[in-house]
């Protein structure tokens, strides 16, 4: 009884962040279009690596000189896993998505990792809510750090799982993150 009760506070917790994260990208759809079509996979896990390596200077320097903070990296963590997977499905485009079809889009990656994340919370039982947060970024880091190896290797792989499921554990991740810091 005890551990769904808490895994429905996990699910409140998720949706929450979705919807920080969700508000911010439609906000950025509006100002920017889907200009991010354009971007290769490749660059689009460049963009994630950026964000992630900007979050373990902040978490080991202890101080930012600009105005986005860890949080703000998480929610763009998110976002960017999202286009990217968007990406994986559609291929590289000069032309714009139309909005309604790019946020269907992005919502179904975030509740496939909702999924995902709720299947393996089942799983490991709330291991997550111990660990630091710095441990979701080292983790994110190296996530980024495999899903390169498999685009250096055109997306083959013996055994791993493939690129989409490390986007999908990034995002993951970063929500963990996310909900770390506004909660707790």
């Amino acid at each position: 009884m005890v551990q769904l009760i808490i895994m429905d506070k996990t699910n409140q917790q998720f949706d929450h962040v979705i919807g920080i994260c969700h508000e911010v990208f439609v906000r950025k759809m509006k100002d920017y279009g889907t200009a991010w079509r354009i971007l290769r996979p490749k660059s689009m896990t460049d963009q994630i690596y950026i964000k992630a390596q900007r979050i373990r200077s902040i978490e080991e320097k202890g101080v930012s000189k600009i105005e986005e903070d860890a949080r703000d990296e998480f929610i763009g963590i998110i976002n960017y896993c999202s286009m990217a997977l968007i990406q994986l499905e559609l291929g590289t485009s000069d032309e714009e998505l139309p909005a309604d079809i790019t946020e269907q889009k992005y919502m179904a990656n975030l509740m496939m990792a909702k999924n995902l994340m709720m299947a393996k919370n089942h799983d490991y039982g709330e291991a997550w809510r111990q660990m630091r947060v710095s441990s979701y970024t080292d983790l994110i880091l190296m996530k980024i750090k495999r899903t390169k190896q498999i685009e250096d290797n055109q997306g083959i792989t013996l055994t791993s799982e493939g690129i989409d499921a490390n986007y999908l554990d990034m995002i993951n991740y970063a929500i963990f993150g996310l909900i770390k810091l506004e909660f707790e």
